[in-house]
């Protein structure tokens, strides 16, 4: 089970119901809930933010409607979950997190919003506190979709053919290697030779010089010393 607490939670309604997501829908092996966090509030106005201690401008996400919403989640589930805050302080997502939180069999997800959410939600709620990168998005919704498809294609079953799951990038802490397909020559363009051989410990070999290379050109801070 995958809940998600957000101000805009028909936001997700039409992406959740497409592509991997959608498979592991169907086969039953994910459940996906949204929970309006507007609901949780205590005036008519359904407020859920105010003005942040000691000035500054911008507002910030009240504890108590977090609080009640996640409280709410954890009695449909019957089960504490996995109570993950995204924001930009939180820890790196990779896939190696993806992995992680896939063995989870109860996800909560809190989508901030404004300048942020108070800090006793970070303090005393949550479990996990993840970042999906180094900038700035208008909200936590975005980044709990890439979340969710990543965590998705990492539970048994879901993807067709688990060994292209395997071998995707950063399954070793590498990007993937080149990819080809038909034509073997496109105006010229030919696709390497070895890829054409059908000797497979040749083009095993191919592929993990080539993930290497381009990792090593693109991304060496992957590389191991």
């Amino acid at each position: 089970m995958i809940n998600i607490i957000s101000i805009f939670p028909e936001l997700f309604g039409n992406v959740l119901g497409y592509g991997v997501i959608d498979r592991a829908v169907q086969k039953g092996l994910v459940q996906t809930h949204t929970t309006d966090l507007r609901e949780f509030s205590d005036d008519r106005r359904r407020t859920v933010d105010d003005r942040p201690y000691g000035g500054g401008p911008g507002m910030v996400l009240k504890p108590e409607p977090i609080f009640k919403a996640v409280e709410q989640c954890q009695a449909q589930k019957d089960s504490q979950g996995h109570v993950v805050l995204l924001s930009p302080q939180g820890r790196r997502f990779d896939q190696n997190t993806a992995k992680e939180l896939s063995l989870n069999d109860h996800l909560i997800l809190i989508c901030g919003r404004y300048e942020g959410v108070d800090q006793r939600v970070a303090d005393h709620l949550v479990d996990d506190e993840i970042s999906v990168g180094d900038f700035i998005l208008s909200g936590g919704e975005f980044a709990a979709l890439l979340i969710i498809d990543a965590v998705c294609r990492m539970i048994p079953g879901v993807v067709g053919k688990s060994h292209s799951v395997l071998e995707e990038s950063f399954m070793e802490d590498l990007l993937d290697f080149a990819h080809y397909t038909r034509p073997a020559d496109f105006r010229g363009l030919k696709v390497p030779e070895v890829l054409l051989s059908g000797d497979h410990q040749r083009i095993q070999q191919w592929k993990r010089r080539e993930a290497i290379e381009k990792t090593r050109q693109r991304r060496p801070d992957l590389l191991k010393p």
